[in-house]
């Protein structure tokens, strides 16, 4: 494998382990604060232990990785004999992340190029596999920058949540479309779109709405060859469920991923959280 380019990301990528380390990527993790205790996401604080501060109403925020932490991975991705680095993280529209990571990038010992994605789980997971497989194939920073940006613009993410309250609470959607959502009972269908999570549609009940999440999934993937991920919160059998409709639906599927999205994330979407990511080959 070539490392002449290497791959950092960051931890709300949610990329199965295996695959980061097969491709040599490296992730920066966030950090869940719980009341007044600080926790890296993936090692020191997990989704379910989230899930259940969350139902318990406990104050829980998030916190993006300082520029010192990028220096500190950005020197030891140099040490490992890389001699340039693509930084691909979440939207700067949800987080900090990418303005430290820029800081960082620097005083880098190498070449970085920092990707805002506009992305966030696997739809994020994706362009980082996307750069490092065109980085293993013999490709430069700028090709391995350009996959990257290429994933992104062609992928698409839609996620249904059980109360549009956790994203209020963040930051994340208006007050006036959480209200809006509470007011007339109904379960919506979110998007990403411009690096922002933008209401798609409002269904009547729980069950309509996941028919409709697994129905936009399926037209988005078309006959093309596509990478999918099903994402959840505390809600395992409904994704379980999901990718199985899915793995029959899609002709052109290549890889499914069923994952539990991380503690950063779930803090802004609460438990019932079921996601579908589809990204064209």
């Amino acid at each position: 494998m070539s490392r002449h380019v290497a791959i950092v990301t960051d931890s709300t990528a949610y990329l199965p382990p295996p695959a980061m380390a097969r491709h040599g990527i490296t992730s920066v993790p966030l950090t869940v604060v719980l009341g007044d205790e600080a926790l890296e996401e993936g090692t020191e604080i997990s989704a379910r232990s989230l899930a259940l501060a969350l139902q318990k109403r406990r104050s829980v925020t998030t916190s993006r990785p300082s520029p010192e932490e990028f220096v500190r991975a950005y020197r030891a991705v140099a040490e490992s004999g890389a001699e340039a680095i693509v930084s691909l993280h979440l939207s700067a529209e949800f987080s900090g992340t990418y303005d430290a990571a820029v800081l960082a990038a620097k005083t880098a010992p190498v070449p970085v190029r920092v990707v805002d994605t506009g992305m966030v789980a696997m739809a994020l997971g994706f362009c980082a596999l996307a750069a490092a497989e065109t980085a293993e194939a013999g490709g430069s920073l700028d090709e391995a920058v350009a996959a990257a940006e290429k994933r992104a613009a062609d992928m698409a993410a839609y996620f249904y949540v059980d109360t549009l309250d956790y994203l209020r609470r963040g930051g994340r959607i208006g007050a006036a479309q959480a209200l809006l959502g509470s007011a007339l009972a109904v379960k919506p269908l979110l998007t990403l779109d411009g690096g922002r999570i933008q209401m798609l549609e409002k269904v009547r009940t729980a069950s309509k709405a996941i028919a409709r999440l697994e129905e936009l999934a399926v037209e988005q993937a078309g006959a093309a060859s596509v990478d999918v991920a099903v994402h959840h919160l505390a809600a395992p059998e409904r994704a379980e469920k999901l990718a199985q409709r899915l793995r029959e639906r899609i002709p052109g599927l290549v890889e499914l991923h069923v994952s539990e999205v991380g503690a950063v994330i779930g803090a802004h979407t609460g438990p019932g959280l079921l996601a579908a990511v589809v990204s064209p080959r």
